[in-house]
């Protein structure tokens, strides 16, 4: 059997039956979040797009479509209800979308940067942006630290593109004083940054896989401070 017969068969498998509309609303209902306007549609349309590029190349390791839902839109789905409005945010080594682009179609008065610096991600990204009609969203194909010098931005994101401390740490070179950088996390301790203050942290369970996640966010003091 070849690999993309293999990917073929595991996402058309009988755990894979479910809809991925129905769950994406399954999704959001079970974190508390209503969504509003296209946003259902746009994330259904982000997530089909993925089952399919995914048949060519390796986007995501999910294994049926509730952990796929879990993996690329719950953590977004949380962050959704702590930004302010009309802020701008960057995603750091965002792959295929989580959770910056997941944002993006929740929140269309976010500001938001993708960084990605590999090209087959980069590409599929810009289907999205295109199928969804976002071209608002800003595209980088660049790593994280490249970044730096372009914004700042007001909130800083990324997951699992770095250590939780080495992500903090790059975090603060791209929002400015009194910007924030918001890291998930799963069973790693909260870090710590001279400049940097712990200022929400939240618990909280994938409604359609039951993992135990966390995001903290830190906002950024001046130099002198």
């Amino acid at each position: 059997m070849g690999l993309a017969a293999g990917r073929s068969e595991r996402y058309h498998s009988d755990s894979m039956v479910a809809k991925l509309g129905s769950l994406v609303d399954r999704a959001a209902e079970g974190l508390g979040v209503a969504l509003q306007g296209r946003a259902g549609a746009h994330l259904t349309t982000w997530l089909e797009h993925l089952e399919g590029w995914n048949e060519r190349m390796d986007l995501t390791a999910a294994r049926s479509r509730e952990e796929l839902v879990d993996l690329m839109l719950a953590d977004a789905l949380v962050l959704s209800a702590e930004l302010p409005g009309d802020a701008a945010v960057i995603d750091v080594g965002t792959g295929a979308g989580a959770p910056g682009l997941a944002l993006a179609l929740l929140r269309p008065d976010l500001r938001v940067t993708l960084a990605e610096p590999l090209g087959k991600r980069a590409s599929f990204l810009r289907t999205v942006i295109g199928s969804t009609g976002r071209t608002d969203v800003r595209l980088e194909r660049a790593r994280g630290e490249a970044m730096a010098g372009r914004g700042p931005w007001s909130v800083a994101i990324s997951r699992a593109t770095l250590p939780p401390g080495a992500w903090l740490e790059l975090g603060a070179t791209l929002t400015g004083p009194g910007g924030v950088v918001w890291i998930l996390l799963a069973k790693d301790a909260a870090p710590y940054h001279p400049r940097a203050s712990l200022e929400r942290e939240r618990a909280y369970t994938w409604p359609l896989t039951g993992a135990a996640r966390r995001v903290a966010a830190y906002r950024l003091s001046g130099p002198g401070s």
